[in-house]
């Protein structure tokens, strides 16, 4: 079950810095750009089953504390950036601990069999009338 934003908003921990790129003196003199650091560990709300499947999905994401860093600069302001790395991190949560589905082998149909073979003797027939006949 995910949990809403304030719940995720008790266990994160922001860090902030001077964005890059374009902008001008706002780039130079606000600290715009938000680090959104998330521990799984921390998270109370997440069953023992969820924290592994998490940390297994997400493993490639993770840092070596184990920590998920979720970084946003897009906006001029702080406050937009702090709400685009909590949305983020949902979504990052919601795709982390989606289970997939078991895959059921089916079998192939008879009749889908029956008419890949009439197609081949078909095409095997086309081209066996193109060759010259063999006078053996």
């Amino acid at each position: 079950m995910l949990p809403d934003q304030s719940d995720i908003l008790k266990v994160v921990s922001f860090k902030t810095s001077r964005s890059g790129g374009k902008g001008g003196q706002n780039v130079n003199k606000v600290s715009s750009k938000v680090e959104l650091i998330f521990n799984i560990d921390d998270a109370h709300f997440f069953t023992e089953e969820e924290k592994l499947r998490l940390k297994d999905k997400l493993a490639s994401r993770l840092d070596t504390e184990g920590l998920l860093h979720v970084v946003s600069q897009e906006d001029r302001s702080q406050l937009l950036n702090k709400q685009r790395t909590v949305l983020k991190l949902i979504a990052i949560l919601k795709a982390g601990l989606e289970v997939q589905k078991v895959r059921k082998a089916s079998k192939i149909p008879k009749a889908v069999k029956e008419r890949r073979l009439a197609n081949k003797a078909v095409n095997a027939q086309k081209k066996e009338s193109r060759r010259k006949p063999s006078f053996d």
